[in-house]
């Protein structure tokens, strides 16, 4: 079942065209990953599809009945609303069944001789049930305990005015509603920003569990691979389709450009050779006296040929990126932070007690834990900005700091681009701006001020200014929030190549993964150090943590900062998805008249040996496809 589809969608804002040329189909329970660089229209194509915006060109169809879940840039709701009444709106229409159902029950007890008046009470009382029912309303409170545990939404966070939230918590919470709503399609647009690992692994099991269709916009590499099934890549107006998740994209992506590229240099060739032909026969045309008709004809008809030819594109095999290259400066001491027996605390909510912390010359550690646990204020003590209430921060000897924070660019907001770099980079107004282009600032950009810029732009200029700093030790507070994949993918070549030290915070897995060689983990206001990959430390905390349930005799009970890891609903019967039975149903079908023309092609045409074992092959090949759809239907069914 096509639960969406476009044909031909336009979307312009003024003179500038954003979609121009937008075909795609969505299926029932498909899990999409839209992806693309920043500015491509990825949102617009959300706006369109959630029927938020109208295209201006082309026909968009959703499937009629069918329920979408969006969550606007800018909800607005009662200024007295807490946090927790934003959530419990997503079960608006089950809290009025609810308290209509309170209300008959006071007026049933009320009634005493009149049997009919009770009679179509309880007729509607029972009507009202059905419903009630049918939507799960006897389990919302459940849910949504479940979804806010599962995205680390703490009560005090609940119990707090909507509008006095920051940014940031207003989107998670928003999320929170998103996910308790009853729907068959949900759009996310950046899920992952704001949650900590661990509340990304429980987004990450909801959406797998998710019975109906998820398109989602992500720069999260692993959280695409994790989640979806199919990818839209939306680039120059356009939109391509591939099958399988984040990294089997890339990959199909390379290939396709290597054979449009090819195909491309072998239509060149056919172009020229062409062009050559014609002009050698109008030249032999006219050497005729007279001039030879023939010629000119055989000229013109090739001429219309090559008008009429569909031109391939020249494929861009690389996305524009920008030009990281850290400077070389001269290498620190052995010890470059040194933390002892650190304490801070604010008020009665401490943060850190006895912390010890040792960062060596060319480590590369992570400092990781839940949102709100301190990470960002432990950076701040190491870098001396702010004292710890106990113990000892030290900076080694000939340490060179390069610090980018979460928010960068925090001061005058009305000072310009070209300004900020050249207060770092010693060089001229023209110098500055063939630099500042590197960093993809062309032309009048770079007299943009501060606040006219975006939270990628602000990331950009923050790293061209560290790109201009003689440093040894970087330390890096999210350094991949707002910055498209190409970006972050640019910055781990620069930090691959870079031989000081480093220590980093971040929820990118994916750039963990590939940055660190250990991790300090924050666990109960203390540091915890774990030597290997993410992924190795990741397995090593488990283990410990396991290892420490059973030792307490306990039930081996998740660790506080790892509760938001406890999926789904027990009380909920999982059922199987009747959109892919239906799906899987139609390919087994559709495989086997397939197989059944190949064996038939067998047994009645004389052909042959090397044509026979041919279709010999390619029967067995189509049946070993039916066996394995018909294992993903059983599998389904005993869901």
């Amino acid at each position: 079942m096509i639960v969406a589809a476009t044909q031909h969608i336009q979307k312009s804002y003024g003179a500038n065209l954003v979609l121009q040329d937008i075909t795609i189909e969505i299926k029932a329970g498909e899990r999409v990953g839209i992806v693309g660089p920043n500015g491509a229209g990825k949102t617009t194509l959300f706006k369109l599809l959630a029927g938020i915006e109208p295209p201006d060109a082309g026909e968009l169809y959703r499937a009629k009945g069918s329920v979408w879940a969006y969550l606007p840039q800018t909800p607005d709701y009662p200024r007295e609303w807490l946090a927790r009444d934003v959530i419990a709106s997503a079960f608006a229409d089950v809290l009025r069944l609810q308290e209509e159902m309170r209300s008959l029950e006071q007026q049933m007890a009320q009634v005493s001789e009149a049997a009919d008046a009770l009679e179509r009470l309880m007729n509607r009382y029972q009507r009202l049930q059905e419903d009630f029912e049918q939507r799960d309303g006897y389990q919302w409170e459940t849910k949504m305990t479940q979804v806010t545990q599962g995205l680390g939404i703490s009560d005090e966070l609940l119990a707090t005015p909507f509008a006095l939230l920051s940014g940031g918590e207003k989107t998670k919470i928003g999320l929170a509603k998103l996910l308790c709503q009853r729907s068959d399609v949900l759009l996310l647009d950046e899920p992952t920003n704001h949650l900590d690992a661990w509340s990304m692994e429980w987004l990450e099991q909801f959406l797998r569990d998710y019975p109906g269709t998820v398109l989602i916009i992500s720069h999260d590499r692993y959280f695409l691979d994790a989640v979806v099934t199919s990818i839209f890549h939306v680039d120059g107006g356009e939109a391509e389709s591939y099958i399988g998740n984040y990294s089997a994209f890339v990959k199909e992506r390379e290939e396709r450009l290597l054979r449009q590229f090819a195909a491309y240099q072998e239509q060149q060739k056919k172009i020229r050779k062409m062009q050559e032909a014609i002009k050698r026969l109008k030249e032999w045309g006219n050497r005729s006296n007279p001039p030879n008709e023939a010629f000119h004809r055989r000229a013109k008809s090739m001429e219309k040929a090559l008008a009429r030819m569909e031109r391939i594109d020249r494929p861009r095999l690389k996305a524009e990126r920008m030009e990281l290259a850290i400077q070389k400066t001269e290498r620190s001491g052995q010890d470059v932070l040194v933390a002892s027996g650190v304490h801070k605390a604010y008020g009665d909510k401490t943060l850190f007690a006895d912390a010890e912390l040792l960062l060596r010359y060319g480590e590369r550690k992570a400092l990781l834990g839940p949102n709100g646990c301190g990470k960002s204020t432990l950076i701040r003590m190491l870098l001396g900005e702010i004292e710890p209430d106990a113990g000892t921060v030290k900076i080694g000897s000939s340490v060179k700091v390069g610090y980018l924070s979460q928010q960068p660019l925090e001061g005058d907001q009305s000072r310009r681009v070209i300004d900020l770099f050249r207060d770092v980079a010693q060089v001229t107004e023209a110098q500055a701006r063939h630099l500042l282009a590197r960093f993809l600032f062309y032309g009048e950009h770079v007299f943009k001020k501060v606040d006219q810029l975006s939270g990628g732009e602000r990331m950009r200029l923050r790293l061209a200014q560290l790109m201009h700093q003689k440093i040894n030790l970087l330390v890096l507070d999210e350094p991949t929030n707002h910055l498209d994949i190409e970006s972050r993918e640019t910055l781990e070549e620069a930090l691959a190549d870079f031989k000081g030290s480093l220590l980093i915070v971040s929820h990118d897995r994916f750039f963990l993964q590939k940055m660190v060689d250990g991790v300090f983990w924050v666990e109960d206001g203390r540091l915890v150090h774990d030597v290997g990959t993410y992924e190795e430390a990741r397995e090593k905390r488990k283990q410990r943590l396991s290892s420490k349930a059973k030792a307490e005799g306990s039930k081996a009970e998740p660790h506080p900062v790892e509760a938001a890891a406890v999926p789904r609903l027990a009380e909920e019967p999982r059922r199987p998805n009747p959109y892919k039975l239906a799906e899987l149903e139609q390919k087994i079908a559709k495989l086997e008249r397939e197989r059944d023309e190949v064996l038939a092609r067998l047994t009645t045409e004389e052909s042959g040996y090397e044509q026979l074992l041919e279709w010999q092959a390619q029967s067995e090949q189509l049946q070993h496809q039916i066996e394995m759809l018909y294992q993903s239907w059983f599998a389904l069914q005993e869901v």
